[in-house]
Formats: structure tokens, C-alpha cells, sequence
């Protein structure tokens, strides 16, 4: 087992890092790279490009493993093979469509990304692609919160979409800062893997830890003062794949029903990244201005304005991240009662985030 996970996580950071270097060295000398202005702190121009390596490094080992799995799953499995991987070959083949379908998924909001970032696609042309992504991610492929015999059976769809848009957009929403997004993605990542494995899953977590390595990978150039960026290239294909493996850890297994796991885990380990998006939405809306325009009103951007740097105010939110989701590990074995402790004390950290940035 813990072969497996330091294959995932190393082999997609080494590839990460490869592919980020190169795109890096591409961008500047393409002069694809993001200039400063406007609501941007960076005062140099910064190469863009880091999604593309993000998307590469990600699909490149998912794609390899279904490849394996088609392969071997139907037929005599090669014996040098990890005895925790043998009985998941034929379960990872008849998995294939959906695999297949989620990185289409991943492919769509890249290329939609990439558009953005050259053109700056309005937010109606942004949130009708991701809808039709959850669409056919929930509708099409089947993934999709579990459906509760009181209430009808759209109902499970419905939620799904709603929440694949939503954390599509708190990470896009997060990229705000220079190594924000793709570290507290990796931590809420980590967080949700060694869960899913206490659960008895093995490769949700796995395809989890390969997003890990990737995003540590692009960290290298990412932390602060960031050499490469992004861009919605890599946040939006980021989001969506937290979304559809939270998903898949928690509600996705009909044997879980509404167990302390499946419901509080993904509001525990997010709970950050939701309170950038809620506060970020309620002061653009009280300044009038429209909840999708960007300006310096993230969580992070506060924390600035009240005299952190930028490197401490993203240190700041990483801890601020694990403290809120730490207890989340512990969900898989709690009873009800005891996970609404480990909820209520999500809820007291953010609360006093609250009242200290406010105070």
C-alpha cells in the first residue's frame, strides 16, 4: 500500500515539475505570460502555461493506469504486480468509461480555461460550459451524490451539479494569490485521500494523490514570488476534479447511505476555500459590484491589507486549511454524534478567522 502511494505522489510530481519547467521555458520565450495591472499584485510579467502542465501531469498517469487496467483486467495479471493492486485490475476496467468521461471533463474546462485566459470570457459563457460538464458528469456518467428514497430522483442530479460548479469556482476563485489554490487543493487532496483509504478505497485515493504530487509539482514554480502561473487553465480543471473525488470518496459508494463521512466530510476539509467564496460574494455584493468581477477582496487579499506579506498570508490559510480539516480523518470511524463535534469545531475555527480579520 504505501508503495503504491509514494509511486503516485512521486512519479506525478517528478512529471510535474518536468512539464511545468518546460512550459515555463516555452511561455517566456513565446511571451505568453500575465502582465501586471489592474487588480493584479505581481509587478513583473509572470509566464502562464503552469494548467497546461497541470492537465499533462495529471491525465498522463490516469490515462496510463486505465490503459493498464483494459489491458490486464480481462485477462492473466502479471504477477510482479502489487498484490493491493491485483483484485482492482477487472474493477479499474469496467471503471474505464467513466474515467475516460471525468478526463474529457478535465479537457473542457482546460481548453475553456485557456480561451479565458486569452480573451476573458464573460461569466455567462463560463458557468454555462461548467453546467454542462456537471451535466454530463452527474447525468451522463452517473456520478453523483447518493439518492434518498423521500425525495425525487432528479434531486441527487440537481445537487451534484450544484456542487461540481460550486467547487469548480472556490478554487478559481482561491487562484488569487501566488501558490494559494494549488496548496490548499493539495492539503484538502491529502486530507480526502488518507480518508478514502481508511474507508477501504484504493484507487479514488490513488487518482487523489497523483492530483497531489502534480499540484506540489507546480508549486516549485507557484510559491511565493511565483515564476510560472495557471491561470483559469489550471484552476477550473482543478476544482472540477476536487469536486467529482470528493464525489467519489464519500457519497459515490451505495453502501455508505448518509454516514457522517459522506456528509460533513467534504464541508469540513473545504470549509476554507467555501468561507473565501461566501465572504469573497457578500462585500462585492454590498460594494455593488458584481460577484464575479475581480478585485482584493479574498480572504488572502485581506490578510495582506492588515499587514501580512504574501508568502505569510498563504502560510496563513495552509494552517488555517489543516486546522479545519484534520478532524475530517476521522469521520470514517465516528458515529453521528461524535462527527457533529468534529463539524462544530470546523465551524468555531472559521468563526474566529471571522472575527479576527474583522475585529
Amino acid at each position: 500500500m504505501w508503495m503504491l502511494v509514494a509511486i503516485s505522489l512521486g512519479l506525478s510530481f517528478l512529471l510535474s515539475v518536468v512539464a511545468n519547467g518546460l512550459v515555463r521555458r516555452w511561455s517566456r520565450r513565446r511571451g505568453y505570460v500575465d502582465e501586471p495591472g489592474g487588480h493584479k499584485q505581481h509587478d513583473e510579467a509572470v509566464a502562464l502555461g503552469g494548467g497546461v502542465a497541470i492537465t499533462v501531469a495529471f491525465c498522463v498517469p490516469v490515462l496510463a493506469a486505465v490503459g493498464l487496467g483494459l489491458f490486464w483486467g480481462r485477462g492473466d495479471v502479471p504477477e510482479w504486480l502489487p498484490a493491493v493492486v491485483k483484485p482492482h485490475m477487472s474493477g479499474l476496467a469496467s471503471r474505464a468509461g467513466a474515467v475516460l468521461g471525468v478526463i474529457g471533463g478535465v479537457v473542457v474546462l482546460h481548453v475553456l480555461g485557456l480561451i479565458d485566459d486569452r480573451r476573458h470570457l464573460g461569466p455567462g459563457v463560463k458557468f454555462t460550459v461548467q453546467i454542462l460538464v456537471a451535466w454530463a458528469t452527474a447525468g451522463l456518467l452517473g456520478i453523483r451524490v447518493l439518492e434518498l428514497g423521500f425525495l425525487p430522483t432528479w434531486v441527487p442530479t440537481v445537487l451534484t451539479i450544484l456542487w461540481i460548479v460550486l467547487i469548480t469556482n472556490a478554487f478559481n476563485f482561491l487562484d488569487n494569490m501566488d501558490g494559494l489554490s494549488a496548496g490548499v487543493a493539495a492539503i484538502g487532496g491529502i486530507i480526502f485521500a488518507v480518508a478514502a483509504l481508511r474507508n477501504g478505497q484504493l484507487f479514488v485515493p490513488v487518482a487523489m494523490l497523483i492530483l497531489v504530487g502534480t499540484l506540489v509539482g507546480y508549486l516549485v514554480y507557484n510559491f511565493p514570488p511565483a515564476t510560472l502561473f495557471m491561470g483559469d487553465a489550471g484552476s477550473l480543471p482543478i476544482g472540477y476534479l476536487m469536486s467529482v473525488l470528493i464525489v467519489l470518496t464519500t457519497f459515490y459508494d451505495p453502501t455508505q447511505h448518509a454516514t457522517p463521512a459522506g456528509v460533513l466530510l467534504p464541508i469540513v476539509v473545504l470549509a476554507v476555500p467555501l468561507y473565501d467564496v461566501g465572504s469573497v460574494v457578500v462585500l462585492r455584493l454590498r460594494a455593488g459590484v458584481s460577484p464575479f468581477r475581480g478585485d482584493q477582496r479574498h480572504f488572502s487579499h485581506r490578510l495582506v491589507q492588515r499587514g501580512a506579506s504574501t508568502r505569510t498570508a498563504v502560510l496563513t490559510i495552509y494552517l488555517a486549511t489543516l486546522a479545519t480539516s484534520l478532524g475530517a480523518i476521522l469521520l470514517p470511524t465516528l458515529d453521528w454524534p461524535a462527527a457533529v463535534f468534529v463539524f462544530v469545531q470546523t465551524l468555531a475555527v472559521v468563526g474566529i478567522i471571522a472575527i479576527l480579520e474583522h475585529a
